[in-house]
């Protein structure tokens, strides 16, 4: 298969802390894979290393064979990655549509005026928003905030979707809804790198999953493997469970 993202050695250092060490990993072609570890051992920093935010110490960090670490996130996205946030970060000025619509403005087929709006409303409805389009963003709700911020990240026509805990905080019946619809994204053929610690959605959503402790790779495997590794246990639950 079609190797997508593939990290090599990647390291990333904040004055005398190492906050992800030599961590290599790569993700094929329609791959939905998990990147889990406690709170602080690096997910989201290698997140904002594939997506631009952050440069790497070293190491190398490759998007369909082609090194990208080091590049601005206005020179990643155009390239096939895009994003959601653990927190929302919506332009609540702005309608849900126009949400959307920056995301084409500034995507890799630039476009305005009507067919932006068209293409908008066309992702709008892929997420299940499409009757909220003319709605001010900052009147979501949290469920429907994220489902924006999802139909943003597609409107960048992504080969690789990045989310960064985007079903933390759903009650029961809104995280079925957002397992539905990120199944549905594997379902064309879509690569996605998540980081969640909801282990329903893991275990539904993930055939794969890479786990991380104190900045550095424990286990990579298929999902069910992976959670009864004696170090993932230990690294979760303490010495007493592994």
């Amino acid at each position: 298969m079609t190797e997508i993202l593939a990290l090599s050695g990647i390291t990333k250092r904040f004055g005398g802390l190492t906050a992800v060490n030599e961590l290599s990993f790569s993700l094929a072609a329609g791959e939905v894979v998990g990147l889990l570890g406690p709170n602080g051992s690096g997910k989201t920093t290698v997140m904002n290393m594939i997506s631009g935010f952050f440069a790497p110490t070293q190491g190398v960090i490759a998007l369909k064979g082609e090194p990208i670490q080091g590049l601005a996130p206005h020179r990643i996205a155009p390239k096939g990655v895009a994003r959601t946030f653990q927190l929302v970060r919506a332009l609540p000025s702005l309608t849900v549509s126009e949400n959307v619509q920056t995301a084409l403005a500034f995507g890799k087929q630039r476009l305005w005026g009507e067919e932006a709006r068209e293409r908008a409303l066309h992702h709008l409805e892929e997420v299940g928003l499409a009757e909220r389009a003319g709605e001010k963003a900052s009147d979501l709700t949290y469920i429907d905030q994220k489902r924006m911020e999802l139909a943003r990240a597609l409107a960048a026509e992504p080969d690789l979707l990045l989310l960064d805990e985007w079903l933390a905080g759903l009650n029961p019946t809104e995280l079925r809804t957002g397992i539905d619809l990120i199944q549905s994204l594997e379902q064309r053929g879509m690569t996605i790198l998540l980081v969640e610690h909801v282990m329903d959605a893991i275990r539904a959503l993930c055939g794969r999953c890479v786990v991380m402790n104190a900045g550095r790779k424990i286990a990579d495997g298929p999902t069910d493997e992976v959670l009864r590794h004696p170090e993932v246990v230990r690294a979760y639950l303490g010495d007493d469970h592994a």
